[in-house]
């Protein structure tokens, strides 16, 4: 089985002293036949008190507060897991049946909420495109598969053209954005033709360089097959996630599995620094290593001043001006 030591940290450095940060954190792995926590050592600036609790969609939530005045707040989570290969779904010998159970489950819980769709302006043009590629004698399994490899090869992976608050509208102009964005366009085509599609968020841990998504936290969908369960695939490197992707949350978008969020009293102004490393030698054998070190951790810093088309175009030019 394969064996993970995954350290993500997270800073928030901030212009003046604020206080009363109140924070939630989806930093623990999910726990199942398929994945297996070995050990986890949280850190939070200041040693606060973490309350956990199950949430609606069967993650482990966590919540802190800090009243004093800070000028900088650290999490820093490093987790051991092994994870278990999942065989993929059989060749489906009746399909017409698999669309038949799928229809029955359009007014059963928790499917529902994996199956209701968000309006943005493109809707149609996706859906005819859905439509298109869609083959009718084709089970779940293979839509899925399909659906999949549009994304990957209609879409142009590029850091830094979107946000977290960035909208589907923005998504489908662009043709563009980073894992997230790819698995919302995913599961609002999935969720058209009846399948229920939800959010995964992780960490991707292929050692293999050609892979998107590694030095920072990865997101994908998982599609509901009936007979087999959830499956899932990742539009991002056109693959089925398996023992190499570790799950840390589920839910119907970014929204209900982002790994940190909160909100303080003080200045607007911040810098948001994360860092992901992975080791996948001997991972469970290196307790005592720190893989980064805090003071250099990875900076991401996004500019909310501009939209993503502005982030897009000074991206575009970028890269001309470098050939």
């Amino acid at each position: 089985m394969p064996e993970f030591e995954i350290q993500h940290i997270t800073r928030y450095s901030y212009e003046s002293p604020v206080r009363d940060s109140a924070n939630q954190i989806i930093l623990f792995p999910i726990k199942d036949e398929y994945q297996e926590l070995q050990k986890q050592e949280l850190t939070i600036s200041g040693n606060p008190v973490v309350d956990t609790y199950i949430d609606y969609y069967g993650n482990e939530v966590g919540s802190f507060t800090i009243r004093e005045p800070h000028l900088v707040l650290t999490i820093n989570s490093k987790i051991w897991v092994t994870t278990k290969h999942r065989s993929l779904p059989e060749t489906e010998i009746f399909p017409s049946q698999q669309w038949e159970d799928l229809k029955r489950l359009q007014f059963v819980v928790p499917y529902i909420d994996f199956l209701r769709q968000e309006y943005f302006q493109g809707i149609d043009e996706l859906r005819a495109i859905v439509n298109q590629i869609w083959v009718e004698n084709d089970g779940p399994y293979q839509v899925a598969l399909r659906f999949c490899k549009y994304v990957y090869e209609n879409f142009n992976y590029i850091k830094g053209v979107t946000t977290v608050e960035t909208t589907l509208d923005e998504i489908w102009k662009l043709k563009a954005g980073v894992c997230q964005d790819f698995a919302h366009i995913l599961m609002e085509m999935l969720r058209m033709v009846q399948i229920p599609a939800r959010y995964v968020s992780g960490y991707i841990c292929s050692s293999k360089s050609e892979m998107r998504g590694e030095g920072a936290t990865h997101a994908w969908t998982e599609a509901y097959i009936p007979e087999y369960g959830w499956l899932g695939i990742d539009p991002t490197n056109n693959c089925v996630a398996n023992e190499n992707h570790v799950r840390l949350a589920v839910g119907r978008n970014f929204s209900d599995c982002s790994p940190v969020k909160g909100v303080y009293k003080g200045s607007s102004n911040h810098k948001l620094e994360v860092a992901v490393s992975v080791d996948h030698e001997n991972a469970l054998n290196n307790n005592n290593e720190t893989i980064i070190n805090e003071a250099h951790a990875t900076t991401k810093v996004t500019d909310f001043t501009k939209n993503s088309y502005q982030r897009y175009m000074e991206i575009i030019q970028q890269q001309q001006q470098q050939q």
